[in-house]
């Protein structure tokens, strides 16, 4: 875990800051401008990627299975636990990187595409603790990639549906002029992360997912 997690460090890192001096500018320079009527299919799709919307849904399925439960035959039991591991794997998959991501934008403080009037780059104001100054990274993006992760994990045959959800909800984030490219790259990065250390915490306990003879990690 520890090697898997140090090169996507390093390599979002690189990625980020190569975003930053090359091609963050550009991109915002060539997007719409901000409240365009054509822009609505993009400001549907984005609600997909809030991290509250999926952090309630989760609490609430979980809240569901704890109180029927008690209310189940055994074998019922047994059957209903095994989503609830798989949910509950999905929700801190979820919330661990979320609150990481809340953690770092404070932090960073980096302004929003046109934050101060014109395509800065590197517009920061650490420790802010504003929406306009909380651009890196981007929430959406966290959302995104940590739930791709989380489900494909769970259900290896959905892997590509969520890949193309995750890569539909960071696209809406720059079109709509919320993010820069680099803030949704390190966004998408650090979702992967956190969920696949909760899942190799959930992995060493067996809850949910099973460890082969050969280290690989799989779903019960």
């Amino acid at each position: 875990m520890r090697w898997q997690v140090l090169w996507l460090v390093v390599a979002g890192a690189l990625a980020t800051v190569a975003l930053m001096l090359t091609f963050d500018a550009t991109e915002i320079g060539m997007m719409p401008p901000r409240g365009t009527p054509s822009l609505w299919p993009a400001r549907i799709v984005t609600d997909f990627g809030k991290d509250d919307y999926w952090l309630g849904t989760l609490a609430a399925i979980l809240a569901v299975i704890g109180l029927v439960i008690p209310l189940l035959t055994r074998s019922s039991r047994v059957r209903l636990a095994r989503y609830g591991w798989r949910a509950q794997y999905v929700f801190l998959a979820l919330l661990v990187p979320v609150l990481m991501g809340v953690v770092i934008k404070w932090v960073v403080g980096r302004g929003r595409p046109f934050v101060g009037g014109k395509a800065n780059a590197f517009n920061f104001a650490p420790f802010n603790g504003t929406e306009a100054y909380a651009s890196l990274p981007s929430s959406h993006a966290i959302t995104a990639g940590a739930l791709a992760f989380a489900v494909a994990a769970i259900w290896p045959r959905a892997r590509i549906a969520m890949a193309i959800y995750a890569l539909l909800i960071m696209a809406t984030r720059l079109v709509l002029l919320a993010h820069h490219p680099s803030d949704v790259v390190a966004g998408g990065l650090l979702g992967v992360i956190g969920a696949m250390i909760v899942r190799y915490w959930f992995a060493a306990r067996r809850l949910g997912f099973t460890v082969r003879n050969n280290g690989e990690i799989a779903s019960r």
